[in-house]
């Protein structure tokens, strides 16, 4: 199998590398480069660049805003925008319920909202996980119940991130209580200005506010919100979260990380030296750098053959893919952790002795550890990395 990019494809990888390095402003990439938290006028101010462009939502369909781009294409895409530090597109719009609308949708709900997703006009969030139903999605409990025009909709989701942002939120809601727990459930829009929704900030082990709790008591929703059939939400639900896990491995950012944490390892004391003269951090730099290579080769060869193939069903082998990316992800926030040291403690604004005599610029090292905390999560979304070896069990290894 050759694994070379043509020439088209190394031209085409050379313009995005330029745009995105000079387009997006130097300030939000730094923020992402060093795990800091974007705000909400970073998001959109990002977003809105890449979609002047035709970079919001290259994979829609093309009368939506989309390119008739090959799978290595969008891989290029993904990578280089991942190496370059630049905001990936908001998730839950243009990767969840965008292409769920623009695949299932009715042509009122396409026209009224794709447009918006795309330029983020409207910024929406996820109502999947509840409580009592994480990785067993299909356990929820939020009910909606039909009556005349409208769904009354009760019961409770959680994890919700960037919630407090949201203009919209998509949900999963249980529409037939007596169906088995897969076919009772339905997708539906739900405008959070609604009476009766509810939200409260959930505040993560890094003092971040990124997720929320939200509790709907008889919310009212239009019965034109619902998205396709009733009780066909689980389909929709399968096909959203195939989307969410294209391009889950994150190799352009483990990449760039690694990146960093040379170049800071190279200047940071380490009794009388710096760290990157010691050959044992050296070694476990090195170590995860082949990983990084092995997985980068497998996410080539999964895309290659997606590139042969006429069938656009998500490859089981995306399942690898996520699993290994999720554990290179934490293992280079663990490296950048302790090259940060104790610069990565909580402190005040002096530094105090024995450290005062450190003379260089350490203000990086106040979001490594929020940036290794706040990676502890990639392994569970996106479906738990436990989960994910059930399904190569399954449908790679045919147990």
């Amino acid at each position: 199998m050759d694994l070379r990019f043509t020439p088209e494809e190394v031209s085409f990888r050379s313009e995005l590398r330029s745009f995105f390095r000079t387009q997006v402003p130097a300030g939000i990439r730094a923020k992402v480069s060093e795990g800091r938290a974007l705000t909400r006028e970073d998001y959109v101010i990002s977003q809105r660049i890449l979609n002047a462009n035709g970079y919001a939502v290259p994979h829609w369909p093309k009368e939506w805003g989309g390119k008739d781009w090959t799978p290595i294409q969008r891989y290029i895409f993904t990578e280089e925008m991942l190496l370059a530090a630049v905001p990936l597109p908001l998730q839950f719009n243009c990767y969840m319920v965008g292409p769920v609308i623009a695949a299932f949708g009715s042509q009122a709900q396409k026209e009224k909202h794709l447009a918006r997703i795309a330029n983020l006009d409207e910024w929406w969030c996820q109502g999947f996980s509840e409580p009592g139903a994480g990785s067993d999605l299909a356990a929820l409990t939020t009910k909606a119940v039909r009556r005349g025009d409208r769904y009354i909709v009760n019961g409770q989701k959680t994890w919700t991130t960037l919630g407090q942002y949201a203009d919209w939120i998509f949900c999963l809601v249980r529409t037939d209580p007596a169906a088995k727990k897969q076919a009772g459930i339905s997708f539906i829009l739900i405008d959070m200005k609604t009476p009766g929704i509810t939200m409260r900030p959930i505040i993560t082990l890094d003092g971040r506010h990124e997720v929320n709790e939200i509790f709907f008591d008889d919310v009212e929703v239009p019965a034109e919100n619902l998205v396709g059939e009733e009780n066909k939400g689980w389909d929709y639900a399968k096909f959203l979260l195939a989307n969410e896990r294209t391009g889950i491995a994150r190799i352009g950012l483990s990449k760039e990380r690694l990146v960093r944490i040379k170049r800071l390892a190279r200047n940071m004391p380490a009794g009388g030296a710096t760290l990157w003269d010691d050959a044992d951090f050296r070694q476990r730099v090195a170590s995860v750098e082949i990983e990084l290579k092995a997985l980068e080769i497998t996410q080539m060869r999964v895309v290659a053959a997606q590139a042969r193939s006429a069938d656009n069903r998500p490859d089981p082998a995306s399942s690898i893919l996520k699993i290994k990316g999720s554990q290179l992800q934490q293992a280079t926030t663990e490296l950048l952790l302790e090259v940060a040291g104790p610069f990565a403690l909580p402190a005040p604004d002096h530094v105090p002795d024995p450290l005062s005599d450190w003379t260089f610029d350490h203000a990086w090292a106040d979001a490594a550890a929020e940036s290794y905390f706040n990676n502890r999560k990639v392994s569970i979304y996106g479906g738990s990395n436990e989960i994910q070896k059930n399904i190569i069990a399954k449908a790679v290894l045919g147990f």
